[in-house]
């Protein structure tokens, strides 16, 4: 196989992030919602899937070599426990191989905690892993979709797993699945989370296509009025919950948006303009799109026939990515455009009950009514921070820059944290 072609009119995207199925979609539960399960198709020559040591050290030696110098590698499945500890030692040692003077690396894993033990603890621990956890919330609601493959409750084990964890200091999140039964229970789930000793959450609406019903979502899907509300009651839980204008709780889309609402670029993709930011790597290799879009139309090539960066740069990946900003036609005059950015693109083709139109559309506009007062003013409160806090940094500047060299400054002489303000206007307003 020969290497991609490059985009060349175009800016070249930087390797920061990658996201490596080692497991491909097996998996130790038979989740009812799972949209990856289904993946295994891809590859029917063998039961049963694992990333090879070759293929696992190729993959790290081209994110060190051609990466960033801030890097990340997110772990997921199916069930990336299955792979054992030993194998995710390895992938440590691999980064420690290959990385260059200053690189800094991250891993991160999403796990269902069936499989977590102590020997798991201690390599998150010693590695600084930051976990996620899908827990779906109580009894009753993780367990009504959540299940082994003998369709056995999984609620107990995964609870006891959550406790392990935050009781030995691992650096975990829990991860909520918003389906059609869990939507109904905001407030319980959100106390039950926080009672755990979760202090980061994340919640994940769910929207398939039903396989047995052409033209409509599975019945497990949430609509975009229920998801709608329950955003609002989770907003509600989180706002009662500041101290000082500050969360002591974090909630992935609610920090998201705040960057919107402060001019700075959101973490989530599904915020963003244009996606495609980061590639999927199964587990023999193959390098695809987007978690969503592992299919054939959106594969771009092989760890072990071309380069990461290469296919992240592909003309392929180019157009995965503009195809988001192909908005609906309701999307342009929309006056939350700039907070949504039309959503994730595949929430516009889950259901084709809804003709191209992001399935929670109607969700974002009901989250946006009830919460934009409140983001605006904090977003006020966090700008005049800043402010207060960058003009602590430069009258700390300014006095350590004044004693360190014995410079005497008159009141209308230039800053010397050079503002380009007069002294008296600037630092001098409390030094002098």
């Amino acid at each position: 196989m020969t290497e991609l072609p490059i985009i060349q009119s175009v800016r070249r995207k930087p390797l920061q992030s990658i996201l490596i199925k080692p497991t491909g979609a097996d998996c130790n539960l038979d989740c009812t919602y799972c949209f990856y399960l289904e993946k295994s198709g891809l590859y029917p020559e063998t039961k049963k899937h694992r990333m090879s040591l070759s293929v696992m050290e190729e993959m790290v030696r081209q994110m060190m070599r051609d990466g960033e110098a801030a890097l990340s590698f997110g772990w997921q499945g199916g069930e990336p426990t299955l792979m054992g500890v030993d194998f995710f030692r390895k992938a440590v040692q691999f980064q420690q191989k290959y990385g260059r003077s200053g690189q800094s690396v991250g891993n991160g894993m999403q796990t269902n905690g069936m499989l977590i033990n102590n020997d798991w603890i201690k390599l998150f621990n010693e590695y600084s892993f930051l976990v996620g956890l899908s827990l779906d919330g109580p009894e009753h609601i993780h367990d009504h979709y959540r299940f082994t493959k003998g369709k056995r409750p999984s609620w107990a084990n995964v609870t006891n797993a959550a406790k392990r964890m935050l009781d030995g200091g691992v650096a975990v999140n829990a991860l909520v699945v918003v389906n059609d039964y869990s939507a109904q229970f905001p407030r319980e789930i959100y106390e039950f989370h926080k009672s755990l000793g979760f202090e980061f959450m994340q919640f994940i609406p769910c929207v398939e296509p039903d396989p047995h019903h052409a033209g409509q979502a599975a019945p497990f899907s949430v609509t975009a009025e229920q998801y709608g509300r329950f955003l609002c009651d989770i907003f509600d839980c989180w706002i009662a919950d500041f101290r000082e204008s500050i969360p002591t709780t974090s909630v992935r889309y609610f920090d998201s948006v705040f960057h919107t609402y402060v001019d700075l670029p959101p973490p989530e993709c599904t915020l963003l303009e244009e996606c495609g930011c980061y590639v999927v790597v199964e587990h023999n290799g193959d390098v695809y799109s987007c978690d969503f879009f592992v299919e054939p139309d959106w594969k771009l090539g092989n760890v072990m026939e071309g380069r990461i960066i290469d296919m992240l740069n592909h003309p392929r990946q180019r157009e995965f990515g503009c195809w988001k900003k192909e908005l609906p036609p309701e999307c342009p005059s929309c006056r939350w455009l700039a907070h949504c950015r039309g959503g994730c693109t595949k929430d516009r083709i889950s259901d084709p009950a809804d003709h191209g139109s992001n399935h929670f559309c109607r969700s974002y506009m009901m989250f946006f009514d009830h919460a934009d007062a409140d983001l605006r003013r904090l977003a006020v409160e966090w700008m005049q921070r800043q402010q207060r806090e960058e003009e602590a940094h430069r009258r700390r500047m300014t006095e350590a820059v004044i004693h360190s060299s014995h410079l005497k400054v008159g009141r209308n002489d230039p800053c010397p944290c050079n503002s380009g303000k007069k002294y008296k206007k600037c630092c001098g307003r409390v030094l002098v």
